[in-house]
């Protein structure tokens, strides 16, 4: 992957520098609330393999978020592919992210956002972007609304993955951006 800069941030793949910081937003409680597991170093670092090995093979992914200043790695935000159907299409792309809590509020997982959906319509040509979280998760929500994405009430669903055990995560809401929609905010704004 070549990496993306923005105004702050460098989006990039994984080096074994990170290895800390993603188990530990694999790992704490803030970061992983509307998730229904935890890693533990074993996991989170073959997660973080896998991640890497998609982003080479597929050019994109969950890339990794780091401060240009100081060249610090932040959590991850990105393109990958949903591979849920009958839930979602198949081939469907979604854009996700994750932090670690001292970097919350600041406006990084927009700005990084906006590159990966800049990317994935103008260099992957996609015709749709989605994301979803659990119907509660109301941080990650207002990112979606704020990136231009529409609430698709008729297309929320309870996730596959979840397991009974976690009734609380299992509703997740589902919000669309297509490209149409993408460059008109984008010939809108200032």
């Amino acid at each position: 992957m070549t990496p993306i800069r923005t105004e702050r941030l460098i989006l990039r793949n994984w080096q074994d520098r990170d290895r800390e910081l993603f188990h530990r937003i694999s790992s704490d409680e803030r970061v992983m609330k509307f998730f229904p597991f935890r890693r533990d170093r074993p996991q989170s670092d073959a997660r973080m393999d896998e991640m890497r090995d998609v982003i080479d093979r597929d050019g994109f992914g969950w890339s990794a978020v780091e401060i240009a200043a100081s060249g610090e790695c932040i959590g991850f935000v990105g393109l990958g592919f949903a591979d849920m159907e009958p839930v979602v299409p198949a081939g469907a792309v979604e854009i996700g992210w994750r932090l670690a809590p001292e970097y919350w509020g600041k406006g990084y997982v927009t700005e990084a956002a906006e590159a990966w959906l800049a990317y994935g319509f103008e260099t992957l040509g996609l015709d749709e972007i989605m994301s979803f979280a659990v119907w509660n998760n109301l941080r990650s929500t207002a990112v979606m609304e704020r990136l231009g994405m529409s609430h698709d009430l008729s297309s929320d669903f309870d996730h596959p993955c979840v397991p009974h055990t976690h009734p609380q995560l299992k509703r997740h809401a589902l919000y669309r951006l297509s490209r149409k929609d993408w460059q008109a905010r984008r010939r809108a704004a200032p």
